[in-house]
């Protein structure tokens, strides 16, 4: 498989560079602060005012009409210019190619630009306290009202909804296990939020109640029944591709690498190395899944892969940092990707359950 890259690919990630190193801002405030969050919408509009914040989608939705490949090269220059978490991820890189796939000419027309330019910032809506890793087994509901439905139910561990505007989630319309279920997007306005606050203090998520929200047919993505199918989707770009790139975790692993270069023990410095290999591996890695999927191939069960690694990669960093630094560790800028690494291995669905994903539709064994 061919992975050079093409004079015009060169050409893109100068000119990204180029911006970045102009436009990069200082370390903004947390965005679970009220103060962060509205810092960080302010760095996605100019983002947006620059065709930058969603290269790859249409250029009529705010993007640049950029291959994958060249969202990845974009990816690895933002992140290797210190730039900051994208606040608006759940949109831009979950709900945004869902709504590319499955969304109506009128949906992707009035939702992606104001999600690409930070107007809008989503919140995943999945997870409740009794379905989890099995997300079939949700209870909340969609009752039938004119012009649209009403939600009804309690959704937990939603990401970035103590602030959002919006949410998207699966709710049930009919008693079939699967195909009972049924993608609503909503805005926020009517449903009861409750932060949950994460190791940090902060409220990175939040539980949501539902108590006869009303959302029009408008906000309906796909057909309804279709929601499971939608959602997988979704979930592979989450596993796969989009919400991970490798530029993140190339940008760890070389200040890994630099903080490991004066170790006492040679040992901790090949192990920051190993980490280093792994992460370029894993670029290549998706590099060559991009390549595919611009020739027409799906990811499938195989995106459970990409989970698997880059979650178990970004935690063995972190925690070789913490050894690194010991007594440093809370000062020297670490602590909070060590705190965040934890869940890697626990959102975008448990490792368990990646594994049995593997294991039964990549590699075919017996369940």
């Amino acid at each position: 498989m061919d992975l050079d890259f093409s004079p015009a690919e060169r050409d893109f990630r100068a000119e990204v560079r180029e911006w970045l190193g102009a436009h990069a801002p200082p370390p903004l405030p947390s965005m679970d602060t009220p103060e962060g969050f509205a810092a960080h919408r302010a760095w996605e509009a100019e983002l947006a005012g620059a065709r930058l914040s969603v290269v790859s989608w249409p250029e009529e939705y705010g993007g640049r009409g950029a291959s994958l490949v060249e969202w990845l090269i974009f990816e690895e220059e933002y992140w290797a210019a210190g730039c900051p978490a994208r606040v608006t991820q759940n949109g831009i890189f979950l709900l945004g190619p869902s709504l590319l796939r499955f969304g109506t000419p009128e949906q992707r027309a009035r939702l992606l630009p104001a999600m690409a330019g930070g107007t809008d910032v989503w919140a995943q809506a999945w997870s409740e306290p009794e379905a989890g890793s099995d997300l079939a087994a949700l209870t909340s509901r969609a009752e039938p009202a004119p012009g649209g439905w009403r939600l009804y139910g309690h959704k937990t561990w939603s990401s970035r909804a103590a602030y959002a505007t919006h949410g998207f989630g699966l709710f049930r319309t009919s008693g079939a296990r699967h195909k009972g279920l049924t993608y609503f997007m909503f805005p926020m306005t009517g449903v009861a939020v409750r932060p949950i606050a994460q190791l940090d203090g902060l409220p990175g998520f939040a539980e949501l109640r539902f108590d006869g929200v009303y959302v029009p047919e408008s906000m309906v993505l796909g057909r309804e029944g279709d929601g499971w199918r939608i959602a997988m989707a979704t979930t592979s770009s989450e596993r796969g591709l989009t919400l991970r790139s490798p530029g993140r975790f190339l940008a760890t692993a070389d200040r890994l690498v630099a903080l490991a270069r004066d170790a006492a023990d040679p040992a901790l410095a090949d192990r920051a190395a190993r980490c280093w290999v792994a992460a370029e591996a894993y670029r290549l890695h998706t590099f060559g899944v991009a390549r595919r999927i611009a020739a027409g191939e799906e990811i499938g069960a195989a995106a459970s892969l990409g989970k698997l690694f880059w979650s178990e990669l970004d935690l063995r960093m972190h925690a070789l940092a913490m050894e690194l630094l010991g007594d440093r560790a809370g000062t020297a800028g670490w602590l909070d990707g060590f705190l965040f690494s934890l869940a890697g291995p626990i959102y975008a669905g448990t490792n368990e359950i990646q594994r049995n994903i593997v294991a039964e539709r990549v590699l075919g064994l017996p369940r």
